[in-house]
């Protein structure tokens, strides 16, 4: 995990409330969420639940005693939701996956990688994608499996891939 670096907004008090003024607003938003992004890529996470959200440093500044509220973060996610770079797990929004790639991107990714490694008509397993000695050093390496499905998926819907289950095992054939 890397030291997150904070930007010098983390530590003025004002940034963890929604502004009223809305170009104020939109630029604070945009902060939030260029932050999010980089948090969640530095530490390899992929789930936000917004129940304990207040507890993350990302969201409570002790060094100023302050917290952005729970309709802040939502209102964060939804705009990252917009531009593809969040979706809610379920539909009550308190889990949500956090891509620092869009799906787009991550299925880009993975199917470059394919492509460049020989594995166009070849079956890998899901764990050799995000587990295995070929992909130590791919930005994927690692990806949660249920962000790893979507962006197999996206690639499916492209005709760039197909999902495969064979015994108790996922895999997929790169087209």
């Amino acid at each position: 995990m890397a030291e997150t670096e904070w930007p010098w907004q983390y530590d003025f008090p004002p940034f963890f409330t929604i502004q009223p003024h809305l170009e104020t607003q939109n630029k604070q938003i945009s902060a939030w969420q260029s932050l999010i992004l980089c948090f969640f890529k530095n530490n390899k996470s992929y789930i936000l639940d917004i129940r304990e959200a207040q507890n993350s440093p990302l969201f409570n500044n002790s060094k100023i005693n302050r917290k952005l509220p729970q309709d802040g973060i939502l209102k964060i996610l939804e705009h990252l939701h917009k531009s593809g770079h969040a979706e809610p797990c379920d539909k009550s929004k308190n889990r949500w996956f956090i891509y620092w790639h869009t799906l787009d991107e991550w299925a880009s990714m993975i199917y470059d990688w394919a492509q460049g490694n020989g594995m166009i008509n070849t079956v890998c397993t899901l764990y050799e994608l995000v587990s295995g000695d070929n992909t130590v050093n791919e930005e994927f390496y690692g990806l949660d499996m249920g962000i790893l499905m979507k962006a197999l998926r996206t690639l499916e819907m492209q005709k760039k891939a197909e999902i495969i289950m064979f015994d108790d095992n996922e895999g997929v054939k790169f087209l």
